[in-house]
Formats: structure tokens, sequence, C-alpha cells
């Protein structure tokens, strides 16, 4: 640390005013204009308040302790409290309340939390928790920067998750254009009359093989590997059974299909196969599966999901490569985008590393 700098117990720089919590139980709670604190931030809205004044709260249980988590944050004016989130007033003489706050929320203060079931962070591990002190002046300019450093970054951190929104957003409305603004060739067909589906066979998950070298698709998409094959080729695969029931997938290569997906085994006009996985996605398929205890769907509840799609192969195969294109330039952006965050998310720990160790 830089010289000047001095480390103290938590305990010695704040008043910590637990004793003044109470908690109220959901249903006890009557409705009202004051905001009800639990670890992570406000609860609920009551009516009644026991704190006044600028505190700060740190998390007892039900919280995270590591480097980047909510750990502690400010809160202010007429509120209520409850037992599950330390209240502390530091003793702003020497320290001021954004440095602590800015210390607890980089730190990974999970050494000092026990309970295995109940994680929990109790009074007395807090107070020993260990603080640099610079001068109060020192606090108030590293905090100053900090504050001025992290709003511009909060602002690009914004604009970059707007922008991967719209990437992704601008994709599905050019995806959903392609196949509502039809012209001339189009057709409409309902899935029973363009193709017929089969079941896969049953494959018990002891007799799936990790070393195997061929996946084993189910309901709800790739579920293993194994070492035999029961399709090849090129095949459209339709999840039946699962959370994941009506995904779609065309798959090329060899593969084993369990029994609780379906594969088309035979077409009745002509499709690319690419094109075919791109609208049956777009159909939700899942949609008509039938809600049992897990959903399902069958031939009998998608056979009349109407499909529209030029009866020209080639200019199926036409949109299925410009959409792949588009979708690959989408990808692209979304993973500067991806880039950007992670960046901005880097910066802000850099920063306050250098805060806390006195080269800011």
């Amino acid at each position: 640390m830089r010289a000047g700098w001095k480390t103290e117990a938590l305990g010695s720089l704040c008043d910590i005013l637990d004793n003044q919590r109470k908690p109220i139980t959901k249903r006890d709670r009557t409705p009202g204009e004051y905001p009800y604190y639990g670890a992570t931030g406000i609860l609920d809205f009551v009516e009644g308040y026991l704190f006044d004044e600028p505190l700060v709260l740190v998390g007892e249980d039900g919280a995270k302790w590591g480097s980047g988590e909510n750990t502690a944050f400010a809160i202010q004016g007429k509120c209520w409290v409850n037992n599950h989130a330390h209240v502390l007033r530091p003793h702003r003489s020497v320290l001021t309340d954004n440095w602590l706050i800015y210390f607890l929320v980089h730190s990974d203060i999970s050494e000092f939390v026990s309970g295995l079931t109940v994680p929990k962070l109790n009074q007395g591990n807090l107070r020993e928790i260990p603080l640099p002190v610079p001068p109060l002046s020192e606090q108030q300019r590293i905090v100053g920067i900090l504050d001025e450093t992290f709003e511009g970054i909060a602002t690009a951190k914004a604009n970059a998750e707007k922008n991967l929104q719209n990437a992704r957003a601008l994709f599905e409305s050019h995806l959903q254009s392609v196949f509502t603004q039809r012209g001339e060739g189009w057709v409409e067909k309902t899935i029973g009359e363009c193709f017929k589906v089969k079941s896969g066979d049953f494959l018990p998950a002891k007799v799936m093989i990790e070393t195997g070298n061929i996946d084993v698709y189910g309901g709800n998409g790739i579920a293993g590997k194994h070492n035999a094959k029961n399709l090849s080729g090129e095949n459209i695969v339709i999840g039946r059974v699962g959370a994941k029931c009506g995904n779609v997938r065309h798959v090329i290569g060899d593969l084993w299909l369990t029994d609780n997906a379906f594969y088309i085994s035979e077409f009745y006009c002509e499709v690319d196969l690419a094109f075919m996985e791109r609208l049956l996605t777009l159909k939700n398929l899942r949609n008509s599966a039938r809600q049992a205890a897990q959903p399902v769907i069958s031939y009998t509840t998608i056979k009349d999901v109407v499909l529209e799609f030029p009866v020209s192969k080639a200019v199926q195969k036409e949109i299925a490569d410009m959409i792949d294109t588009l979708e690959i330039e989408t990808q692209r952006l979304e993973s500067i985008y991806q880039q950007k965050l992670a960046a901005l998310e880097a910066l802000k720990k850099s920063l306050l590393h250098q805060a806390f160790s006195g080269h800011l």
C-alpha cells in the first residue's frame, strides 16, 4: 500500500446497527411507501420505517461475497431493513461510505463466510475484515475518479448491450420478413402434405458410451455419445418429448436417434433441408405440444401446421444460404459486443485493484 495508508478491522471503523433491524414476514407486511431491504436490495415497500439516514448494507445471508458481487450497497432516507443484511454507519471522520462499498464489492470476502448449507457472513467475521484506510482526502479523490469512470463504463456497457440486443433483433426481424413477404412461386401446405415422420429407437442411458464418436439425439437435442448409428446422411431431426420438444436440427452425418425424437422419413415434395430447418424452427412446433408430465408433440399434433415456402428447391437454397450469411454476420457482431462488455468489466476490476493497492 501507499505510504500513509493503514489497515484496520472493519468493526473499528463502523457502528453496526444490526440490533435495530426487524424482519417482517410477507403476510404481515402492510403495504406502504417505505423500501423494505434484504441482503441484495429492495424486497418490498411497507408502512413504517426503522432507519432515516445514509447507511451501508452488507449481505449477511442470501447474498454473494465474491469479487464483483453486489456484496454492499448504500441506502438513505426512511426505510426498513430485515435481518438478512448488516447495517453499517461508517465513522465518517475517517471512512467514506463509497470507499467502504467499493472495497467490499471489489474484494472476495468469502473466506469470512461460514456455513455450508446456509452460507452466512456473521457479525463477528464482518468486524474482522481488514480494510485499507488512506487519509480521508485520498479516499474522496479516488472515489471521485471511480465514480466518474464507472459512470462512463456503465454508459458504454448499456450501449454495447443495446447493440447486442439490436443485432439479434435485426436478424430475427429479417428472418420473419423472409417467410411472411412471400411472392410468386410460393405455396402453402400442411406438414402432413409435405412429409412423414418416424421416431428413433430406444436407447438406455447406460448404453451410451461417452468415448463413442456418434452423437445421440433425444428430445432436447444432443444427449450423449454412442458407438453405433441408426441414421446417416442428411436428416431433419425434431425433438418429440422434453422441455425443448419441437426443436429442429439439420443433421449431416451419422447419428443415433432415440425414441424421444422424430426424423423426416419421407418427403412428398422437394425441399432444401437447410431451408426446412429454418422454416420449421420459425413455426415453433413446441406450441403444438400436449402438456403432460413433460411436453410431448406427435405427428397428430403437428400435421396440420401450415408451411409457406417456394416450390423451387433452388430458391429455397438461395434463401437458406442468405439467412446463413446474415446469421454469421450477426454472430460476428455479437462476438464483438460480447468482447467489449468483457473488456469493460475487466477495466472496472483493474481500476478497483489499482485503487485499493494505492496505484490510482
